[in-house]
């Protein structure tokens, strides 16, 4: 799994937001939080919104929920400081420790990051724009359980969040409202939200990725989506198809 953020803004740019506005409050940066299984390509979970330790809590702890609460064979980042906070929130065991019968207020509890949590960033150094170097760092684990699990990837060999970043440039290319430097920014919050979990969701049926393709029996070229890797789906989705199917919400 591959954790990043992706920018844009909404209304204008933070420069020019005024803090002491409550208009602004919903004006300037927005992220997209990404969580994406670098093997099928799937996009499991999006958050968009400020740069906060909330928001990347909040996908950690989503991303928890889709995968049934198992901890991935490996996650990866950039150096993004609450990656590691959120990691330990949403999978760490909590540790309760013992009364030492002194006086004074008693330790409180913590979490501790189980054996099978594997979790390593890759710190990039950038000079005129451009990645010169990659440091490779184990968080979560050791270098031998992150190299075990890097052995049994059929994605890569290396610690890295290039796949997640290759979406990242999918779906600038598939929404507007991210490119770069454009005229079609948001002018409203809600509806960015919304236009993001459109495009970043049908992306995962509805979208063919040249990558995962593969031959036929009959050595024709098959098209696959992400969630036909995943096995959520046999066939390539209309965006109609999509847009129509039944959606079971669960409380």
């Amino acid at each position: 799994m591959q954790l990043d953020e992706k920018w844009a803004f909404v209304g204008k740019k933070q420069k020019n937001c005024d803090p002491d506005n409550p208009d602004d409050a919903r004006q300037g940066d927005n992220w997209d939080h990404v969580a994406l299984d670098s093997e099928s390509r799937l996009v499991l979970s999006v958050v968009p919104g400020k740069r906060t330790g909330e928001n990347t809590k909040q996908l950690v702890r989503d991303m928890r929920k889709r995968t049934g609460g198992k901890p991935p064979r490996l996650i990866t980042s950039d150096e993004y400081r609450p990656y590691k906070t959120a990691i330990l929130d949403a999978y760490g065991q909590e540790v309760i420790p013992a009364r030492t019968g002194k006086r004074g207020r008693p330790r409180a509890p913590y979490k501790l990051a189980p054996a099978d949590l594997n979790y390593a960033v890759a710190h990039k150094t950038r000079e005129n724009g451009r990645v010169v170097k990659i440091e490779e760092k184990v968080i979560f684990g050791n270098e031998a359980t992150v190299q075990a699990a890097l052995e049994q990837s059929k994605a890569s060999r290396k610690i890295n969040t290039a796949f997640v970043e290759r979406n990242n440039g999918t779906d600038r290319n598939r929404n507007a409202r991210k490119v770069r430097h454009t005229y079609c920014f948001s002018k409203d919050w809600h509806i960015h939200d919304a236009v993001t979990y459109f495009t970043m969701y049908n992306y995962n049926f509805c979208w063919p990725v040249r990558t995962l393709r593969k031959k036929d029996e009959q050595g024709r070229w098959q098209a696959r989506t992400a969630a036909m890797v995943a096995g959520l789906t046999d066939h390539v989705w209309s965006l109609a198809e999509w847009i129509t199917h039944t959606a079971v919400q669960r409380k």
